[in-house]
């Protein structure tokens, strides 16, 4: 069986110069997956698009899937950064109006690089971050179970955590695959079609 690379930082980036090879080496590793894929990606390559030696790199990182994990936990941070804020935004807002944010924040943080999430999406399984994904999905469940709980009269009878697990569900696939999907489904009038037609269903749903 072929031994699995490793993908843990061999150290942290502590010092303001350390960080910014840190950070160009993850920026470069990004450019390089959506340019070439990941079977092309190699640590000489993004050694040279970031600037630095291949020492360098490799003084924080031991391979090229420890990288890809990195670029993996950064656009992941970037989004939930996205979502936690939306939530903040919503917290008294009437179902309809709080859904049609939701939506609407959901395909923008999908959005923050297309074509980036699209290969992230196939690397994640083989990445192990699978777990880390899954903690992030957690998160998000119980902010949506949270609002709707405190929202409970705008509502018809239904168990909030399932409801959760229904609203989550559907407003992530649809923000999902507007991205796998074609370009055209990413301009303006789509996305606009989009968001009135998930709001529809999701509060449809809900009431």
């Amino acid at each position: 069986m072929a031994r699995k690379p490793p993908t843990k930082p061999r150290k942290n980036a502590s010092q303001e110069r350390s960080r910014a090879t840190v950070d160009a080496l993850v920026e470069a590793t990004a450019r390089i997956l959506v340019r070439e894929g990941f079977e092309k990606t190699s640590t000489n390559r993004i050694a040279e698009i970031a600037g630095v030696s291949v020492g360098s790199l490799y003084q924080y990182f031991p391979s090229k899937e420890a990288l890809v994990v990195a670029v993996i936990d950064r656009h992941n941070d970037e989004i939930m950064q996205i979502v936690r804020a939306a939530f903040v935004e919503v917290a008294d807002m009437p179902i309809e109006k709080a859904v049609r944010r939701l939506v609407t924040v959901a395909i923008e943080a999908h959005h923050i690089d297309p074509d980036l999430h699209r290969v992230l999406a196939e690397q994640i399984p083989r990445s192990g971050r699978l777990a880390e994904v899954e903690a992030f999905n957690h998160e998000v469940h119980g902010l949506v179970r949270t609002y709707l709980e405190n929202h409970r009269k705008e509502m018809r009878k239904i168990d909030p955590g399932l409801a959760a697990f229904m609203c989550v569900s559907a407003i992530e696939a649809v923000a999902h695959n507007t991205v796998l999907n074609p370009a055209e489904m990413l301009s303006e009038k789509m996305v606009r079609t989009l968001v009135d037609e998930t709001t529809r269903m999701v509060v449809g749903y809900l009431k």
